[in-house]
């Protein structure tokens, strides 16, 4: 496969998906503009309510979303690739009622969905800020997700999905290269563990990695690390957007994944085995 250029975009989203489109639209038609073939947005790509009763009376489902027909139309004008890290939704149980899902969709370049995948580990921590209690609002999903696609083979995944290499693992043993974690981390674990932990995934699998986040200071005052990240397999930070919003490009080339686990094919090496406990 071609080589192909990325474009991470970071951002502080607000409860409102008008008012966030509003800011993304603009990106996405500078990245596009910049030679972008993909464009990542990050976690809860349109929307960031602290609210939980706000969050749940104005969801929408996949069917009614707005905010994703207007992506659709974004990704269908210039021709490209579009990352949806996520967005909050109703889910599509209607038995289901009072619960949410963290979905994550791929754009093909005339606005159609070519991949979903639905968050699969809920954030639930109790931090120095604030308890997290992802659970108590969304249903998590129960597949992982790869996609074929012209640019490369894509593990998809969101933000606390991090934590949990097997995952990822997973993904690269199914056929990916390119693995996409669009994150909204808090500035205490992101101060902790993103940068390491995102390299970790990278060098692990002999990946890249697509890392979209969220900066700044929220509406109801949420605060996201940022530090946006894009990295190829063998560790290296392409990107790092710190915590200023804006757009970071990197060119993306499948001699990178060759080189990388042709030098060290973990992957190919790893062995069944037992635990003794003595």
């Amino acid at each position: 496969m071609p080589g192909f250029r990325y474009a991470n975009l970071q951002y502080t989203a607000h409860e409102s998906d008008d008012q966030t489109l509003a800011l993304i639209l603009p990106m996405i038609r500078e990245a596009a503009e910049g030679g972008a073939d993909l464009i990542g947005l990050p976690e809860c790509a349109t929307r960031i309510d602290a609210a939980r009763d706000n969050l749940l009376a104005t969801a929408e489902t996949e069917a009614e979303s707005r905010a994703l027909d207007q992506l659709r139309e974004a990704a269908a004008r210039h021709g490209i690739w579009l990352l949806i890290g996520s967005m909050l939704l109703r889910g599509d149980d209607p038995t289901r009622t009072g619960r949410l899902i963290n979905r994550s969709f791929l754009l093909e370049p005339d606005g159609n969905i070519r991949a979903r995948y639905d968050k699969i580990h809920l954030f639930d921590a109790d931090l120095p800020d604030r308890p997290y209690r992802e659970s108590e609002t969304y249903d998590a999903g129960a597949r992982a997700v790869v996609v074929d696609t012209p640019l490369g083979i894509i593990g998809l995944s969101i933000c606390y999905d991090l934590r949990f290499p097997a995952l990822y693992q997973a993904l690269t043993d199914a056929g990916a290269t390119i693995l996409t974690i669009p994150s909204a981390f808090t500035r205490p674990t992101g101060a902790a563990h993103w940068h390491s932990l995102i390299r970790a995934r990278a060098i692990e699998n002999g990946c890249y990695v697509l890392a979209p986040a969220q900066v700044g200071i929220h509406d109801r005052g949420r605060e996201t690390f940022g530090h946006g990240l894009i990295v190829n397999p063998w560790g290296e930070v392409l990107a790092d957007q710190g915590d200023i919003p804006g757009i970071a490009f990197a060119e993306i080339t499948p001699e990178a994944v060759e080189k990388a686990r042709r030098s060290i094919p973990s992957r190919r090496h790893a062995r069944p085995f037992e635990v003794q406990f003595t």
